[in-house]
This record gives C-alpha cells, structure tokens and sequence, in this order.
C-alpha cells in the first residue's frame, strides 16, 4: 500500500517540512493543528477560540482526506496553561457532540507562535 501526503487546497502548504495529513490502510494520520488561519496567521484570542479554529483546521483536512470529525479515532491536545482545560474541554465538546473519541490533553507550556493549544489526531476513512 501507498502512503497518501494530503496538502487541502484551502490551507496554506507548511513551511516545514511535513504534510497535514497521511492516509495509510484506510487510516488519517493528522499533523498537529495549530489555531492558524487560512492564510497561515496564528489566531491568538481566547482558548475557546483558538479550540474552535483548531478543530476547524482539522475538519478541512478531514474533509481532503474522505473523513470528518465522526471518524475521529483519537486526539492528542497539547495546551500551554492547563488552567484553560475546563474551557477547552467545554468548547471541544461541542464541536464533538456524541462522538468521544479517545484523547489525551498535555500540558506543555510554550507553543510555536504563542499559541495556546495544538491538537492532532487519527480518524478513520469513510467507506
């Protein structure tokens, strides 16, 4: 089988090296998303904020890959003050609904850009 590189048209291509997302046996391998906008520009507001833009980024590339946030196996939330993680945890239930994949949250302190949050994940391809 073929390892896929996805790069969506709609997201600016990384300046580093790696793709937002793989795809190998059926599986969406999702690079670590921070709150960037379309252009590249880090969304510094609030946690809440920067929650929902993360999780915007990976619906795109979800979308790119024949997956959507339902297919989501696991995420892996890297949070710079763990204080926010009530309010991240209440925003990212709500994008999430019913679906509660398996997930990790880290507090790791400083993030590229100053961003408060950086979430990755692997979901399933749709069928």
């Amino acid at each position: 089988m073929e390892i896929k590189s996805i790069f969506p048209l709609e997201m600016q291509k990384p300046k580093a090296h790696y793709s937002p997302a793989t795809i190998y046996n059926g599986l969406v391998y999702v690079s670590g998303q921070l709150p960037l906008d379309a252009n590249g520009e880090a969304m510094l507001g609030s946690i809440e904020e920067q929650t929902t833009q993360c999780m915007k980024n990976i619906e795109t590339i979800l979308k790119a890959c024949n997956s959507d946030l339902n297919h989501i196996l696991k995420t892996n939330v890297f949070i710079a003050d763990i204080s926010n993680w009530a309010k991240f945890n209440e925003t990212y239930s709500k994008i999430m609904g019913d679906h509660r994949p398996a997930r990790i949250v880290v507090p790791c302190g400083t993030l590229n850009r100053g961003c408060g949050i950086e979430i990755d994940c692997i979901a399933v391809v749709k069928e």
